[in-house]
């Protein structure tokens, strides 16, 4: 009987992140479609409509929303609302998840991060994942960091939390994994990582 169970978590495992990935994709388009596609037949003739127009108009949304954030006045007022989520205690958990996760498929994660270590703790061999924010300290107070220091940023599991480090240098290791593999490595707490073949 255990194997039977093995066996069928086994094949659920394999098959689960495929039918919620697909799952997902399906409510999207639908989504799209039902609601933007419903906007446009109301407004267009019904030569111009066609299935299909919503999801078209929910990707051009998408990429319209994309070019308005690279303005600065868009931008400061889409921080101040995700700030504004950041507070709201239950909010703020699910939110900081969905971000680091989206900022992993947009490449996000490149303009953050200078580059993924290992931080050992001291008088121990225990050993974080934490990536490298700042290198540069000028301009700011003289306790918070000087020329062999390093600001790290150490996430927690999930996203329930992180912490930022002043390190020196030579408490930190560089650590071979892309960032991409690094965070997804810390947001799973170690479950779910590959390193590259080279």
């Amino acid at each position: 009987m255990r194997n039977i169970s093995r066996t069928f978590l086994t094949g659920l495992a394999a098959i689960l992140p495929l039918v919620i990935t697909l799952a997902l994709l399906w409510w999207l388009g639908s989504t799209a479609e039902k609601v933007l596609g419903g906007l446009l037949g109301a407004i267009l003739p019904d030569a111009l409509y066609f299935p299909g127009l919503g999801i078209l108009a929910g990707v051009a949304l998408v990429f319209a929303l994309g070019v308005l954030l690279q303005a600065y006045v868009v931008r400061g007022l889409f921080d101040w609302m995700e700030s504004l989520m950041q507070r709201i205690p239950v909010i703020k958990t699910i939110h900081g998840t969905v971000r680091d996760v989206t900022n992993l498929l947009s490449g996000d994660i490149h303009k953050r991060f200078g580059q993924a270590v290992l931080v050992t703790f001291p008088g121990s061999d225990f050993k974080l994942v934490g990536f490298v924010t700042r290198e540069d300290f000028e301009g700011l107070p003289n306790n918070l960091g000087g020329p062999e220091t390093l600001a790290v940023y150490m996430p927690m599991s999930y996203q329930i939390g992180g912490y930022t480090l002043m390190l020196p240098r030579e408490r930190i290791e560089p650590l071979d994994l892309s960032l991409e593999d690094a965070m997804r490595y810390a947001l799973t707490a170690g479950v779910s990582a590959r390193q590259e073949k080279t």
